[in-house]
This record gives structure tokens, sequence and C-alpha cells, in this order.
């Protein structure tokens, strides 16, 4: 009767020894929310100025309070993403300065080549609305996943800059910049020049 308690003690002991000797633990890998996307529909812009195109219902249009903002800049704030789609103007008075913006895009783009996986090039050409330029895909944990401008060539000039307030990461923002580039595709094939 007195060796009972020593053999349930020993049987604890060797099954304490024997269950740590599994050394096959992996890690979970992190989850994230499950993101709810809104049904896609769309509205027109139009204001005053030398533009208009078609945007996300879901997405608030606001002006541009930054403090070199100039008056036909606007902001899509996508604000269940927390991410922003930059829109700025210029008129164009020459070849020249047409060629210096068309290079500051290239620069603007390619300035996040340290972080990018790729960076794509897709020429935009829409002759009968008079709109051209280059649509950047940047892919990769970069401040920036979707670059564009939009031009005739001539006198005006147009770019877009996609931004999120989050840091960097391109696995957990994934889903939501390919939702967000399915808006910047319409807002592109919609777009017309007013004169």
């Amino acid at each position: 009767m007195k060796f009972k308690p020593l053999i349930f003690i020993a049987f604890f002991v060797a099954l304490a020894c024997f269950a740590c000797q599994n050394n096959d633990y992996s890690p979970k890998p992190k989850g994230y929310f499950r993101i709810e996307f809104p049904k896609k529909a769309y509205t027109e812009f139009q204001k005053p100025v030398p533009y208009q195109f078609k945007y996300p219902v879901y997405a608030t249009l606001e002006k541009d309070q930054s403090r070199d903002a100039r008056e036909d800049w606007y902001n899509l704030h996508f604000k269940q993403f927390n991410g922003y789609l930059h829109l700025t103007y210029y008129d164009v008075s020459g070849k020249e300065e047409y060629n210096h913006m068309v290079e500051d895009a290239r620069k603007l783009a390619f300035k996040h080549t340290l972080k990018a996986s790729a960076i794509d090039q897709r020429i935009i050409n829409y002759p009968k609305q008079k709109v051209y330029g280059i649509y950047y895909a940047i892919e990769g944990n970069t401040a920036s996943s979707v670059q564009f401008f939009l031009t005739d060539s001539a006198k005006h000039y147009f770019r877009g800059a996609l931004y999120f307030n989050e840091r960097p990461q391109f696995d957990s923002i994934a889903p939501v910049v390919k939702f967000i580039k399915t808006d910047i595709d319409i807002l592109i094939s919609t777009f017309r020049w007013k004169n």
C-alpha cells in the first residue's frame, strides 16, 4: 500500500519527461481582420475644374487642404480603408514644362525602388478623349501602391497617387489595393477634359 503514491508520482514524472520531447512546434502566422468591401457603385465628379471622371460612392471627395495645395487639387478619401487617392492638376504652358512634369511623375514612382519588389508601367491611351499617360503599379512594402498621370499632351496634366495612413505591409493591404485599383481603372477610363 505504501508504494501506490510512489508509483503515481513516478508515472507523472515519466509522462512529463516524454511529453516535452516533441520539438515540432511551429508558431501560427499572424492573422488579419476580415475586410468587408462595399458594393461597387460610381458617381460623377463634376466641379468647376477642367476635368471630370467617375469615382466610387464609398469614397469621400475632399478639397486638398495641404499647405501648397492649388485650387484644382482634391483627395478621394477611402475612410473605411484609411487611404487617400491624392489628385493634382496643372495647366501646361509649354513642351519643356510638360516634359518636366512627366519626368517628375516617373521619379516619384521610382522613388519607391528601394522598398518595392516590382514596379510595373502601363501606357494609358484613349485617343478619342485625348487622354494619355502612364500607370505605375508598385508592389512591396512601399508608401504608395499606385501612381499615374494623365495628359492631353498639350495643356493639361493630371496626377494621382494612392497612399494609406498605415505602416506599409503589402501582404495585409493587398486585398484593399486590389479593390481600389479597380476604382482607379474606372476613374481613368471615364476621365475627360472639359475643354
